[in-house]
C-alpha cells in the first residue's frame, strides 16, 4: 500500500507542475508564441511577464528591423512615444542558451551592463551568436544580451516582417523603421501545465494472497 501511496502521489505532483509559460505575441502581421525560459532566465523572464501582465507591449512598435540580423520592439507606442518602466534588471547571459536564429532575448545599453529593462530582440540567423553572446574568457554575466525564450510558433511571420520596406524616417533607428508601422497589438502569457501521466494500475499487496 505505502508503494501505491507514493506512485499516486507522485502522478499527482507530475500533473500539478507547471511548463515553461508561454507568450503570445499578436501582431497586424500574424501571431507570434515564445516559450519562456523561466527556469534558465529566471529574473528576465520574471521581468518580461510583469510588463507584458501590465499591458506595456500592447499596441507597440517594432520599430528597428536589420533583415537576417534583428526585429527589436519593447516600449515605444505607436505614437513612439516611450512609455515609463521600472528599473534594470541584472543580466542573466551564463544561462547557457546562444542568441540563433528563433530566439528571444533582451536589448540593453553597452555600458552599465545590468541595464535592460523592457525592450528585447528576435534574433533572425544563427550567425547573431558570434556577435551578441557573452565571449567565454568573460566572466559570468558580464558580457552579451541574455536569451529567455525561443520562437515556437509563427516564425514565417517574423520571417515576413524582416522583409517589409524599410526607411520610415521615424524614431532613433530612421533606416531600420518599417516604411508602414507594425504593431503589436497585444502580448499574453500563460502558463502551461505539464499533461499528466498516464494512470499507474496499484501493485499487488505482497501480503495479500494470489487469486487464479
Amino acid at each position: 500500500m505505502r508503494l501505491v501511496t507514493a506512485l499516486l502521489a507522485a502522478a499527482v505532483f507530475a500533473a500539478a507542475a507547471p511548463a515553461q509559460p508561454q507568450a503570445k505575441f499578436e501582431t497586424s502581421m500574424g501571431t507570434v508564441v515564445v516559450a519562456l525560459e523561466k527556469d534558465k532566465a529566471p529574473k528576465t523572464v520574471a521581468n518580461f511577464i510583469r510588463y507584458a501582465k501590465q499591458g506595456l507591449y500592447n499596441n507597440t512598435v517594432i520599430y528597428r528591423i536589420v533583415p537576417g540580423y534583428v526585429i527589436q520592439t519593447g516600449s515605444f507606442g505607436a505614437d513612439l512615444k516611450w512609455r515609463p518602466t521600472a528599473n534594470p534588471i541584472p543580466l542573466e547571459t551564463a544561462n547557457g542558451l546562444s542568441n540563433k536564429r528563433g530566439t528571444v532575448a533582451m536589448a540593453r545599453e553597452t555600458k552599465p551592463t545590468n541595464s535592460a529593462k523592457a525592450e528585447f530582440f528576435f534574433n533572425l540567423a544563427d550567425t547573431n551568436a558570434k556577435a551578441l553572446d557573452p565571449k567565454p574568457e568573460d566572466a559570468p554575466n558580464t558580457t552579451g544580451f541574455a536569451v529567455f525564450g525561443k520562437v515556437i510558433s509563427g516564425q514565417e511571420v517574423l520571417d515576413a516582417i524582416a522583409l517589409v520596406p524599410l526607411g520610415g524616417m521615424k524614431g532613433s533607428f530612421p533606416t531600420a523603421y518599417p516604411m508602414k508601422p507594425i504593431v503589436i497589438k497585444k502580448v499574453t502569457v500563460k502558463e502551461v501545465a505539464t499533461p499528466a501521466p498516464e494512470p499507474v494500475a496499484p501493485a499487488a499487496d505482497p501480503a495479500a494472497p494470489a487469486t487464479p
